[in-house]
Parts: C-alpha cells; sequence; structure tokens
C-alpha cells in the first residue's frame, strides 16, 4: 500500500511539473476539472481561442494545452483515443501504443473507412528517439501511462519530448483500474468531445453524440426484461490453450462500455472477484467451475474470425475435462469479448456483436447503427 501511494504520488508530481509549463506549443498548469460522469456531455466547450488564432483545450493531467494551429499528425495511446481520431476523419495516426491491426479488422465494417496498420508504428517498446523521428503535432496519450509501462522514460525524457516536439494531451480511459490512476477519468464522449476541440472537428463529435443517443434508446426499447445473463470476462492463458484466466469486472473503462450499455451482469464481481489487469491475479477453470458464468466473454481473440474461433478456443474449451462442464460451453455461449479500449465507432461494431451473443432472441434483427451513417459523418457528410 505504501509503495502504491509513493508511486501515485510520483505520477501527479511528474504531471504538473513536466507537462504543465510553457514550452512548444503547449501551456498551463494542472487544474480543476468537474468529476461529471455521463456520456454524451453536453458542457459548455473549455476551448479558448485568441486574437493570434491558437486555441488551448484542457484535459488532466496535463491541465491545459494550447494550440498555434490544428494538429494534423498525431500519435495515439490506446485503441479507444486512436478510434476517436479516425472518427473525427483525421488521417490514421503515426504511431500508437498497440498494434493496431485490431482496429483495421474492425474498420471493415465501415465502408470507406480504413487503416494500414503496416505504416503506423508500434510505440510499446519503442525507445525515447522514436517520438522525435515521428515529430508529430500532439501526443495523444496520458504521459503516466508511458511512465508506468516503459522504464525507458522517465520524467525529464517526456519533458524534453514535450519540449522539443509536441505536447501530450490524453488520460488513461479504457480502464479505471491502475491505482495510481487517481486524477479525473473520462467517460468516452467526454474525451471525445475534447479531442474534437484538439482537432477542431466539433461537428462531427456532434453528429457520433446524436447518433450514440440513438444507439442507447434502442437498446433501452429491445433489453428483455428480468434478470439478465451473468457474464465472465476473462484472458486466458496461455492463449491457445488456456489453463487459467486473468479475470476482469466490469468498471467505467471504456474497454467494458458495450457490457455497462447492455446492462450485462457481472460473474465475477458479484463472486466477490476483483478486477486485475493483464500479467495480474488469474482464476483456474476449476473456481470458474464454482462461478459457472452464463456466458464467456474471452479477450485476446479479436484477430480471429468468429468461426476460427469457434474451431480453435471454444472446440479446445468443449474437449477440455473440467471446461467442458461450464454451462457457457455446454449451451455454446463463448464469444470473443472485444477490444482493451473502445472509440464511438468501435463501440457501435462490438455494441452489436454482442448484444446478440447476449440476447440473440431480444435483438434479432435489430440493427443498432446504420455503416453508412457512420461512414458519412467521418467523411463529414451530414
Amino acid at each position: 500500500m505504501e509503495k502504491d501511494t509513493t508511486r501515485r504520488r510520483l505520477l501527479q508530481g511528474l504531471a504538473v511539473s513536466a507537462f504543465g509549463g510553457t514550452a512548444g506549443c503547449a501551456a498551463g498548469s494542472l487544474g480543476g476539472q468537474s468529476s461529471t460522469q455521463t456520456e454524451n456531455s453536453s458542457n459548455k466547450s473549455d476551448t479558448t481561442d485568441t486574437a493570434s488564432g491558437s486555441y488551448s483545450v484542457s484535459m488532466v493531467p496535463m491541465g491545459k494545452v494550447t494550440f498555434k494551429e490544428v494538429p494534423t499528425k498525431w500519435l495515439a495511446g490506446s485503441y479507444d483515443w486512436a478510434d476517436m481520431g479516425i472518427a473525427l476523419g483525421r488521417d490514421q495516426p503515426a504511431g500508437t501504443w498497440n498494434d493496431s491491426k485490431i482496429l483495421q479488422s474492425y474498420y471493415e465494417e465501415i465502408p470507406g473507412v480504413s487503416i494500414d496498420s503496416s505504416e503506423i508504428i508500434v510505440l510499446t517498446n519503442a525507445s525515447p528517439e522514436v517520438f522525435y523521428e515521428i515529430a508529430a503535432d500532439v501526443h495523444v496519450i496520458d504521459p503516466n501511462l508511458i511512465l508506468d509501462y516503459s522504464k525507458s522514460y522517465d520524467q525529464e525524457k517526456l519533458k524534453r519530448i514535450k519540449k522539443n516536439v509536441a505536447p501530450f494531451f490524453g488520460n488513461t480511459i479504457y480502464t479505471s483500474r491502475h491505482s495510481w490512476h487517481d486524477y479525473r477519468h473520462y467517460m468516452l464522449y467526454e474525451a471525445f468531445r475534447k479531442l474534437a476541440q484538439v482537432f477542431q472537428r466539433q461537428e462531427r463529435y456532434k453528429m457520433f453524440a446524436k447518433l450514440h443517443r440513438e444507439v442507447q434508446q434502442t437498446i433501452e426499447t429491445n433489453l428483455p426484461t428480468g434478470k439478465h445473463p451473468a457474464v465472465a470476462l476473462l484472458w486466458p492463458e496461455p492463449l491457445d490453450k488456456p489453463e487459467e484466466y486473468i479475470h476482469y469486472v466490469i468498471g467505467k473503462g471504456t474497454s467494458t462500455k458495450h457490457l455497462r450499455d447492455l446492462k450485462a451482469r457481472d460473474a465475477l464481481a458479484e463472486a466477490g472477484l476483483e478486477g486485475t489487469y493483464a500479467g495480474g491475479a488469474t482464476i483456474d477453470i476449476e473456481t470458474l467451475l464454482e462461478i459457472d458464468p452464463d456466458i464467456l466473454l474471452l479477450r485476446g481473440y479479436e484477430l480471429k474470425t468468429e468461426k476460427q474461433f469457434q474451431n480453435t478456443i471454444v472446440e479446445y474449451l468443449k474437449n477440455h475435462p473440467v471446461a467442458r462442464e461450464l454451462s457457457a460451453v455446454k449451451k455454446g455461449n463463448v464469444f470473443r469479448a472485444g477490444s482493451l479500449g473502445q472509440g464511438p465507432i468501435t463501440n457501435l461494431i462490438l455494441t452489436e456483436r454482442v448484444a446478440n451473443q447476449i440476447y440473440p432472441n431480444a435483438f434479432d434483427g435489430v440493427n443498432l447503427y446504420d455503416p453508412q451513417r457512420v461512414s458519412d459523418i467521418v467523411h463529414g457528410r451530414f
């Protein structure tokens, strides 16, 4: 506990000292922010325009970030931020923290929207020098996430990147489970509104927010009454022949937004388990059998088609001496869970997919969204 507290204080100190001053395109200090946690936030824009044409947008933990002109070249942290930028009609990011092949596969659902993941640099194991080579106009990533995930970076290195390359603008929103993240957590559409201000694409944000409200209404109309099925959100270890499972709870991060919206029950939370994350605690198959969730949602398989997933992982579980006794395996209720982090486009795709898996009768024949409408918004055809 003392170690976690020290870590949180260190990260907060780094955010204020490294990203609160004036350098390059960024200025300001870490300021107080509202703790409102609602989607489709309609709060008044906090963009500040000046006579010089520059403008500022505030976000915790950076505070106020000032842009002399609209950024064009950018890089992103998690999938949610990358997807937001694509939704706003920007060119694909020059780099993402994780491999963007998953995003590329999702966009096959949307006509006229695509990325080339082979042209996007994976930043996970990249050295600080890569930031200089990319030379982005803005780094859409929470600097604290970089400090937590990579030993290649420290306060001074990030401070120099901000000063000599471009500002950071981001908040870790795919999960709320990191112990060091004790500052404001933004819901998807709160963060999306902020990025729309950075890229000066507010009209696209408004159109996505309108579509999002309509989708929520359709979900509410079609959700069945009574007790909803209990789902278990898991990352199998090892992925090819799982014996243990990293367990997640349905929290407030973007990675579980589709499950919150669909009002799925959390089998693991109901059993008293706390959520963990990659590299965290696992449960074995015997413990999972004791819980016996109605539905298993497994992470780590998004690059497999549904058919490939069923023919490999599900088939393995059906032949496993213990896993085959799980109700979800017996009834064919084992599915891919979706990516770690959802933006406005991927949330639509995953919500519709999982709605038909969790509630096959209620959502049979129900289209939550029109892919062409999504494409039109991305391309500014309103």
